[in-house]
């Protein structure tokens, strides 16, 4: 059994809830409780996303299912309830760090900046920064954008680096915040913006759910690569090392590369569309040297 609560209240709780709280360590608390509070984002496809039945799905929230049948066994709780939240770029790592959740599974990207805050499992991912646009756009570079207008995801890595971006190469864009990337997508479909800067899967994922994915292209250089990593409490060595053994125990089993290959690789829900993404270099060296590097 599992709830979900609105993301405005829950936003609302993290707002009204003391900064430094003490949160007890995630299996002490999982134990006590008999529950572990699981994040999810809604259009993060295909890490985490709602499926045709608004229930969280995907690669990431799958894996997350595995790491909570493990919390089961470390606590002794077999009845140990999974309670589900949807988070937002802006909000996961308040609600993290003040224990209204205990993990994240989507598309968070594992940075030092990131680091002081929250703790990251060892990478499970490795995607750039690029653009969407309308299909026929004459933006096929991130040169192209001078003068134009471009969104992103408020409260992600990618919205900073556009914005560096933007300095350094003195593009003069007009650079849009979004609440999600459904958003995102959508201020491009409507032509409110004229790209929408964002990791590269995560842009393959909104163009081919779209309703008519031939109105859309995915253009451009990756702006740099970047990690994706499960997000977890600072200072919490035991669940880390339960979630960390947990993957661990699926790269070297091949079970990975199976769950891979069935969300990056196969028709998925709800509309069966197939990403066609073959597994990046980096991710198959990171199956052998299971690092939790961050990016800079």
């Amino acid at each position: 059994m599992s709830f979900r609560l609105p993301i405005l209240a829950v936003a609302a709780l993290a707002l009204s809830l003391p900064a430094l709280a003490q949160v007890p360590p995630t299996l002490d608390k999982a134990k006590a409780s008999g529950s572990i509070s699981v994040a999810y984002r809604e259009s993060s496809i295909p890490f985490s996303y709602l499926g045709a039945d608004a229930q969280p799905t995907g690669f990431g929230w799958e894996i997350c299912g595995l790491i909570v049948d493990q919390v089961k066994k470390a606590t002794g709780r077999a009845d140990l309830k999974m309670t589900t939240q949807a988070v937002t770029s802006q909000n996961r790592i308040p609600l993290l760090v003040n224990g209204t959740i205990d993990i994240e599974c989507g598309s968070t990207t594992n940075n030092s900046d990131r680091a002081k805050q929250v703790a990251f499992a060892i990478n499970y991912f490795y995607t750039g920064t690029r653009l969407l646009v309308k299909a026929g756009s004459p933006i096929k570079s991130v040169d192209d954008l001078k003068g134009k207008k471009v969104v992103s995801t408020t409260g992600t890595t990618n919205y900073q680096v556009l914005r560096k971006l933007n300095a350094d190469r003195n593009l003069n864009f007009e650079l849009l915040g979004a609440k999600d990337h459904a958003e995102s997508a959508l201020l491009v479909q409507q032509g409110r913006a004229d790209a929408f800067g964002m990791d590269d899967i995560l842009l393959y994922g909104l163009k081919a759910s779209a309703a008519n994915p031939a109105e859309f292209a995915v253009v451009g250089e990756s702006i740099q690569v970047e990690p994706y990593a499960i997000m977890l409490r600072k200072d919490d060595p035991a669940f880390k090392k339960l979630v960390d053994d947990t993957l661990a125990g699926l790269m070297k089993s091949g079970e990975f590369e199976k769950l891979y290959a069935k969300w990056f690789q196969s028709p998925i829900p709800p509309k069966g569309i197939n990403l066609q993404a073959p597994m990046s270099q980096e991710l198959k060296d990171n199956l052998k040297a299971l690092s939790d590097k961050p990016a800079m």
